[in-house]
């Protein structure tokens, strides 16, 4: 990985850092030992970053006591094996100390994305809310496949024949909203229909409960006819 971008490869045992930023990209549990690992090294450092999007820029501390400005860079972006997201456009969340947030929204910039302040206390809720748009959201296309296949369908028939809806769902819902996105048998309230629905997934309790969880949070918030009836149903 470092000849990919021309850098060479060291462990933080015999580091020289001749650099005056670092920024970890580690597993979350690893954050604070490598910073406290690499503060006896930190010669020339003035700023230090992790990427983690559940845990704030105190996990560097042992950084922050020797004088090390920190802070918390998460780009809310998804990276798997064999996939190449681009970040232009990608929105940062930042949180930690005044001289290195101005630095990460510097480099964000640079980088093509949009940095955004992130208060300390609401950063298990914003990485909630990330984890809900990406794995979370996987593991719902998960749960479509398995009611596609007690339609009849295998699940690389589900997929492809799901997309162009899906696709066609996220579009309305960047151009029109949630509200005038929403269709199907609930906003017209098709009692009947649902009754039906939530009868064929007893057999599948687990896509049973992500249904129902839907529906109800579709009732809270999204237009609903007939209200009373399904609430009573779910």
């Amino acid at each position: 990985m470092a000849a990919k971008v021309g850098a060479s490869a060291v462990v933080a045992q015999t580091a020289i850092l001749e650099a005056s930023l670092l920024w970890f990209c580690v597993p979350d549990r690893e954050i604070r030992s490598a910073s406290a690992s690499l503060s006896v090294r930190a010669g020339k450092v003035r700023f230090a970053f992790h990427s983690s999007g559940a845990l704030t820029s105190r996990e560097l501390d042992p950084l922050r006591k020797i004088g090390i400005a920190v802070a918390s860079v998460h780009p809310l972006m998804t990276f798997v094996p064999g996939s190449h997201p681009s970040v232009v456009g990608v929105p940062f969340a930042v949180e930690g100390d005044a001289a290195a947030t101005r630095i990460a929204r510097r480099m964000v910039r640079d980088l093509g994305g949009e940095s955004f302040t992130l208060p300390t206390a609401r950063k298990a809720a914003y990485h909630a809310w990330a984890t809900l748009t990406s794995p979370l959201f996987l593991a719902f296309l998960v749960t479509l496949e398995d009611v596609a296949r007690a339609a009849g369908l295998t699940r690389e028939g589900s997929r492809r024949k799901s997309l162009p809806i899906i696709r066609q769902t996220l579009e309305n819902y960047s151009r029109l909203g949630p509200r005038r996105s929403f269709s199907g048998p609930i906003i017209r309230g098709d009692v009947e229909t649902v009754a039906k629905h939530l009868a064929v997934l007893r057999k599948h309790p687990d896509a049973r409960a992500v249904y129902v969880a839907l529906a109800r949070s579709a009732l809270r918030s999204l237009p609903v006819r007939n209200r009373k009836e399904l609430r009573k149903l779910l």
